[in-house]
Formats: structure tokens, sequence, C-alpha cells
């Protein structure tokens, strides 16, 4: 299955963001590939986007989530952040735009 990674708001952008993942493969390990593709701590929030909208629970199949939400022939993943901010302990957002907008 190909897949679309798309940053939303303030997230990093992906120097590759197009890549083929297995149809087997579970949503969760889609999100261990992703958080090491932005080199994300396994801590730091990540909150991913299935089109924008619909936020998959991790033991989904790729397959699964292709087969009722592929677009243009492609499952297409938003994903954003949280950090937190060294001064101060708080957790901020990254990109304060939601993913669906």
């Amino acid at each position: 299955v190909n897949v679309l990674f798309k940053g939303v708001g303030g997230a990093p952008v992906l120097n590759r963001n197009k890549f083929s993942i297995a149809t087997t493969v579970k949503y969760q390990s889609l999100l261990v590939f992703l958080r090491k593709q932005l080199e994300s701590k396994p801590n730091d929030p990540l909150f991913t986007y299935i089109n924008g909208a619909f936020s998959p629970a991790p033991d989904d199949t790729i397959s699964n989530l292709y087969k009722c939400f592929s677009t243009d022939g492609m499952l297409i993943v938003y994903y954003r952040y949280v950090v937190k901010c060294a001064i101060f302990g708080s957790h901020i957002t990254i990109s304060s735009v939601p993913a669906w907008g």
C-alpha cells in the first residue's frame, strides 16, 4: 500500500513522505515507523489522522484502512505532535492547526 505522510501546521516535513507499506502491517507499526522518520522520542505525543479526520485504532491493519479510506490510490496520514518545553516543563503544541482544517 502506498502511504503519504502529511505534516499539519508547524509539524516538521519529512524529506521523503511517500512509502510502500505491507498490507499486513498494523497501524501501531506504522506509527513507530513515522516516529523514526520524524526522529521523535517514544514519549512525545503523536497525533495521526487518516484523511485528516479519522484516528484509527493501533491494531487496525493497513489493508483495512486502505480499503476504507484510500484516496487516489494512497492512504493519506496526517500527523502532528506535542513536545515538552524545556524552560517550564509544560507541553506545547508544534501545530496549533486542527488536523482537519
